[in-house]
């Protein structure tokens, strides 16, 4: 067993990701050969929604208040806050250094010396001011004594019904010698044989929700109808095609903004929201993944998770490279398609 750190766990997607031992759209991933020595976050109803889901249980706590011995981890993962690098945050600041909580995962890789890390964030991070801030976090992990890999994921290519654009950076530490190799595309135009993207339909059930609270009003709509030109959005999702990216601000949504609604009634102008569990799905989360916490707070969790399909893949090919290097392979792993032998598809 690996023994894996996980900082900011959020509602725990990356975990349930990296862990295995779930079904979604009628696709088994199988348990992988971890062991959760540490989880948190400083999110309480995110650390009430993790501790519902795991056998294992997180912590609330700061980041900045953790420590750990050297040798207590082989894997750290973490999706360090991205609100502030988002690009759909007008007011973020990114320049103010604590809002670059990067420096404190690679406090904790410092402290720890895993064998390898994961860690994940939003696309802006990668790209903003000309990667400024990625360059920054990529310097310092490998000043640390690793070999960065990064790649620049569309979920939408592992099964996941959403095009969610993240940036999954991997630390391999150098006294590893066998190189990592991101999982190659599984749908979309990249795959081979070329598979399609997951429609949203596969998860939306019916158009017609069970409450009419998730109902756009008609003063909603009307206000969309008559808001500028450069104002209107009902951005309504093809249900024959992936969602568009959801957020952490999905209880607020409103219909004359960038966040993806559903039309249930083109004749009627009937819009509406997504349901928690809508939202779960999108994310890839199983159906037995439950939020026993109010629908903001669910819509919160979900909107900031990581998709635990994708990072399944991710997770799959890091543990292979471990294997590997235990039986003393060298050089670059095989292929994908080598790799993920856990990954089963119901007939």
């Amino acid at each position: 067993m690996y023994k894996v750190i996980s900082l900011f766990s959020g509602c725990g997607g990356a975990d349930l990701g990296l862990q295995g031992g779930f079904s979604f759209l009628g696709k088994r991933y199988n348990r992988q050969q971890v062991e959760f020595v540490h989880a948190s976050d400083v999110d309480e109803m995110a650390v009430k929604t993790y501790n519902h889901n795991f056998e294992h249980k997180a912590i609330v706590v700061d980041i900045k208040k953790l420590n750990f011995r050297r040798g207590f981890a082989d894997i750290v993962i973490g999706g360090f806050p991205c609100q502030q690098f988002s690009t759909v945050n007008p007011t973020k600041n990114p320049n103010r250094k604590e809002n670059q909580l990067f420096w404190e995962m690679a406090r904790v890789i410092d402290q720890v010396r895993p064998k390898v890390f994961i860690a994940e964030n939003v696309k802006g991070f990668y790209t903003l001011e000309g990667g400024k801030y990625f360059n920054l976090a990529k310097k310092e992990f490998e000043s640390l004594g690793y070999r960065v890999y990064h790649r620049l994921i569309n979920c939408a290519d592992y099964g996941v019904p959403q095009l969610r654009q993240r940036i999954i950076i991997i630390g391999v530490r150098k006294d590893i010698k066998s190189d990592f190799i991101f999982p190659k595309p599984l749908h979309g135009m990249e795959s081979s044989p070329k598979n399609a993207w997951v429609p949203l339909k596969k998860v939306i059930k019916s158009l017609i929700p069970d409450d009419e609270r998730f109902y756009f009003s008609e003063r909603a709509v009307q206000g969309a109808k008559n808001a500028k030109p450069n104002m209107k959005r009902a951005v309504a999702q093809d249900l024959e095609k992936p969602c568009l990216t959801i957020t952490s601000h999905l209880a607020k949504v409103s219909i004359n903004s960038r966040d993806p609604v559903l039309l249930v009634d083109p004749k009627k102008e009937k819009y509406r929201r997504f349901t928690p569990r809508e939202a779960a799905s999108i994310q890839s989360f199983p159906e037995t993944f439950e939020f026993p916490v109010s629908d903001t707070s669910a819509y919160k969790q979900i909107g900031n998770a990581i998709p635990p399909a994708m990072f399944w893949h991710i997770g799959k090919t890091l543990i292979a490279l471990l294997e590997a290097n235990k039986v003393g392979m060298r050089g670059t792993l095989p292929s994908n398609m080598e790799l993920i032998t856990g990954y089963i598809e119901f007939i």
